[in-house]
């Protein structure tokens, strides 16, 4: 038995101790919101001190996915820490405080989402809500060791989520396990569009993954071997027990002008947020903001209109050079970081920190989900030789979502074994409280 917080009737009685017509399976559960998505009573600050009062006027009620949550019953405990204005990768917050580890104090959760992952992974919550708009969801789901699931850009509603980059960012789904992404999934999606803009939904059956035949996962190994040694050996032994126990197949591809995607999709997230934050910089101290978020926004105001239309001419053919990919495979198959958990800095708790070679370690496989709005998802294969959780990527073609959560319960199975408990957890079901 894995020692995680489940969605589980017993769970819910012990909680509550009192019988109940549930209005569905997320009735009474806890669930925590990342300071980017409305949620009330609570302020939406975006990690800072100033946007909250900035823009009361717009930030009332519930973003959709809150509301979605609540009208199944589920119980919001409150708002997540994240790095400032979504911009950074290591859940350091000179305002609030920096994110830690759960399974190391000492080590960073990741960002932007790192509070959200941390919540989930010290069992405080099974379900927690995200906003990935570069891989700000899977990140610190892989370094914590917990699922983080974004699906196709548009299957979620971004109706009071912070507009920071309204082309590549989404909510996100951080979960103790993927039966509880799946759960929480179900709950949020949104099915108000037209059918020709979204296909139908398609919630899978999780015990009928091992009846799926012929499963192709696109590996470029070039870029899935670039990052450190514990990683590539865990990640490479999860795809080999996914070949024994299931029959699944690797198929060698390139992923062409990696680096390029990489530049196009910074441009463009770091267009679109200076253009959705002006009125409020152009007009405050720049003293209110961390200086990694300083330096960021200024890199941001840097950008000129022909620098977005060019990342917009490669994101057309990034989806190209995919969509021949998804000819052939049923996924893309990477890790999901290049490294594992880093140490906190001291001197950097109250300023923020810039540490460009980890960061772009832990964003190197994070970029397609979020350019071209494919649905990805993450999932907990081991731990490094310093006992820190390392996570495997699935990214699917658009609407691919049901795939997605097959290949991640049948990585979860194969890795059930190597599960630990965090330092710092907190055990529900066995709390004498309840």
């Amino acid at each position: 038995m894995r020692d995680r917080c489940h969605l589980h009737w017993h769970l819910l009685y012990r909680i509550c101790r009192v019988y109940w017509a549930p209005l569905s399976a997320m009735d009474g559960v806890l669930v925590a919101v990342k300071d980017e998505l409305d949620c009330a009573p609570y302020p939406t600050t975006g990690g800072t001190r100033w946007l909250a009062a900035a823009r009361r006027p717009c930030g009332a009620g519930d973003a959709a996915c809150v509301a979605q949550l609540r009208a199944c019953g589920a119980v919001m405990a409150g708002k997540a820490n994240m790095h400032e204005l979504g911009a950074g990768t290591s859940g350091i917050n000179p305002h609030h405080g920096a994110t830690r580890n759960p399974y190391c104090l000492a080590r960073v959760s990741g960002g932007s989402s790192g509070g959200s992952a941390a919540a989930v992974c010290a069992g405080l919550c099974p379900v927690a809500l995200g906003a990935d708009g570069g891989g700000s969801v899977r990140m610190p789901a892989a370094l914590c060791g917990v699922v983080g699931f974004k699906p196709t850009a548009g299957r979620l509603s971004n109706s009071g989520l912070l507009p920071l980059n309204w082309t590549v960012g989404m909510p996100g789904i951080l979960a103790a396990t993927v039966e509880d992404a799946l759960i929480a999934y179900a709950a949020i999606v949104d099915q108000s569009k037209p059918s020709h803009l979204q296909p139908e939904l398609n919630l899978p059956m999780l015990t009928c993954t091992r009846s799926m035949p012929n499963i192709r996962l696109a590996k470029y190994a070039k870029w899935f071997d670039d990052c450190s040694e514990d990683i590539r050996s865990l990640c490479g032994k999860a795809l080999q027990m996914l070949r024994t126990q299931y029959g699944w197949e690797c198929v060698d591809v390139t992923v062409p002008e990696i680096e390029e995607m990489r530049l196009a999709h910074y441009v463009t997230m770091g267009s679109e947020c200076t253009a959705s934050l002006a009125k409020y910089l152009d007009n405050m101290s720049k003293s209110e903001i961390g200086w990694d978020v300083r330096i960021g926004l200024s890199a941001y105001r840097s950008f000129s209109s022909r620098d977005y239309l060019n990342a917009q001419r490669l994101r057309n053919r990034q989806m190209f050079f995919h969509n021949k990919i998804f000819e052939t495979a049923d996924a893309i198959v990477t890790p999901m970081t290049g490294v594992t958990a880093y140490p906190l800095q001291e001197d950097a708790l109250g300023t923020g920190e810039l540490d460009y070679i980890n960061g772009a370690a832990l964003v190197r496989y994070s970029i397609a989900g979020n350019f071209l709005g494919l649905p990805a998802i993450t999932v907990p294969v081991g731990y490094d030789t310093g006992g820190l959780p390392v996570g495997l990527q699935f990214i699917g073609r658009p609407w691919s979502e049901a795939t997605l959560l097959h290949l991640a319960y049948a990585t979860q199975e194969a890795c059930a074994r190597e599960h630990r408990k965090p330092k710092v957890h907190y055990d529900l079901l066995l709390s004498k409280e309840y």
